[in-house]
């Protein structure tokens, strides 16, 4: 009870501090600059990264002026702005000093990632969508949200701030969600009836059922905008993925490695499953190792599920650290075991996430073998202690195969 009314005050204290003091007094002193553009909103636990980019995308090839603002980088244009570490919603008047430089610049179209977080907190002060889409919402961030319903609250009030809102009527959220929401709905699923040369080049772009999804939401959401057949299927055809999201590392090894930031239950099980599934279409013997933690000071429940999950679908699992925080990497390590009833003999434990991919690359995967490195993807650092120290998946793993030896810490 006293975590609920904490919850529910923190509310009208982020609309003075953060939306009034801060995003009211941007949006003054950067004329209002949300008024001049289209903006389309993208929310969901999993899958919106990669959603936002690929809406980017098909807007810069249908010929618009078109900005992007994710997790992974802000874009003008063709031109790549870094975000830095760990950034989800920018603050309100970093926000709108970037839409007063899009408007500056004359640019028509914003595609903004945005997180319960950041709406909760009053960062997206100013901004009124025409269109919002929802990938999917999965029991995640109830360290913060308290409980699922308040979760799925926290996400219906993004998408009703849109005359239109595009939704996942395949996802456990659909049935509440229509409940709740009065705009103008539009749905996709996995049974949408798509154009032929849609389907086929979404299926070819994306071999994961779960980026197929993505990319029906963002087809759903092209239509919406009146972006034709032809663009959407070009912008599929030179799409190049999102740093961090099912990356490849090349190697001489003849291992399949991949780098993914999939950092929840449903991410993981939708990465193992697709990863499992492409090696049985490929015939491949190999065995699917992954290397994987769960973050500190964030949702317990889920650290159980995700090590049940790693050894259903994995042939071999190491347990290691992930922005463990001020918590003990090895207390987390235990917590992901609590579910674990067998295929404890599949399991490693390595608190040092560089040592975990070494011993992964070095000495445990086999010519054949995939390794799925998750939970960090794009990101650039590691937090211990509340420090943010330098870190970044895909260069360890370089040094590693340059038999270097990657630190943090």
């Amino acid at each position: 009870m006293i975590k609920h009314f904490l919850y529910k005050i923190k509310k009208p204290y982020h609309f003075i501090k953060t939306g009034v003091l801060n995003g009211l007094k941007a949006e003054i002193k950067y004329k209002f600059p949300a008024k001049s553009l289209k903006i389309i909103t993208i929310t969901g636990t999993d899958g919106k990264t990669t959603s936002s980019t690929l809406l980017y995308h098909v807007l810069k090839t249908a010929k618009k002026k078109v900005g992007l603002l994710s997790t992974v980088a802000a874009y003008l244009g063709s031109d790549s702005i870094s975000t830095g570490f760990h950034v989800t919603s920018p603050q309100p008047s970093d926000l709108q000093k970037f839409m007063k430089r899009m408007v500056d610049k004359k640019y028509e179209y914003l595609v903004l990632e945005v997180t319960s977080h950041g709406n909760y907190q009053y960062r997206t002060w100013g901004v009124t969508p025409i269109i919002s889409g929802l990938t999917n919402i999965a029991s995640e961030h109830l360290d913060y949200h308290i409980n699922y319903d308040e979760y799925l609250k926290a996400k219906a009030e993004i998408l009703a701030k849109a005359p239109i809102a595009v939704i996942n009527s395949d996802d456990q959220s659909y049935l509440p969600l229509i409940k709740i929401l009065k705009n103008n709905l539009v749905t996709y699923s996995k049974d949408s009836q798509l154009p032929k040369k849609v389907q086929r080049i979404i299926k070819k772009t994306f071999p994961e059922d779960y980026n197929q999804m993505n990319a029906k939401l963002v087809y759903a959401i092209s239509k919406s905008l009146n972006i034709n057949e032809i663009d959407f299927v070009n912008a599929l055809m030179s799409f190049k993925g999102v740093p961090g999201r099912m990356e490849k590392v090349a190697n001489n090894k003849k291992l399949n490695i991949i780098v993914d930031f999939a950092h929840t239950p449903q991410g993981l099980k939708s990465v193992l499953r697709s990863l499992k599934e492409k090696q049985e279409k490929n015939h491949n013997s190999g065995r699917l190792i992954t290397v994987f933690g769960c973050a500190g000071k964030r949702d317990i429940k889920k650290r159980p599920e995700m090590g049940k999950i790693a050894t259903q679908l994995a042939d071999l699992s190491i347990f290691t650290a992930e922005d463990p925080r001020d918590e003990d990497v090895w207390s987390i390590i235990r917590q992901m075991k609590e579910q674990i009833s067998s295929g404890h003999d599949r399991i490693l434990s390595i608190a040092k996430r560089g040592e975990a991919i070494e011993f992964a690359i070095m000495k445990l995967a086999k010519p054949g073998d995939t390794i799925a490195i998750l939970g960090k993807g794009h990101e650039e650092s590691m937090n211990y202690d509340g420090i943010e120290y330098p870190w970044n998946d895909i260069k360890a793993v370089e040094q590693i195969l340059n038999e270097q030896h990657p630190r943090v810490k």
